[in-house]
């Protein structure tokens, strides 16, 4: 049986939204392009706070001069 304790925080798109600082237009469109971790509970998408943080590491472009191979 699950343990209730160790189910992750999830968000709405409204929440992510604000966390992100973006508007929830955007996050839809990253959700119907499935450019970002989502979870589907029937009709309701929500998003894993853990799985949010490694897909933010994941879009982390590097510093300028770090790229530069010459």
């Amino acid at each position: 049986m699950a343990d209730i304790d160790n189910i992750p925080q999830l968000l709405t798109i409204d929440q992510l939204a604000e966390r992100l600082g973006v508007t929830e237009r955007y996050i839809r469109r990253l959700v119907a392009e499935r450019r970002v971790p989502y979870r589907k509970l029937g009709k309701l998408i929500r998003f894993a706070e853990h799985e949010i943080a490694a897909w933010l590491d994941t879009t982390r472009r590097p510093q300028d001069g770090d790229d530069r191979s010459a």
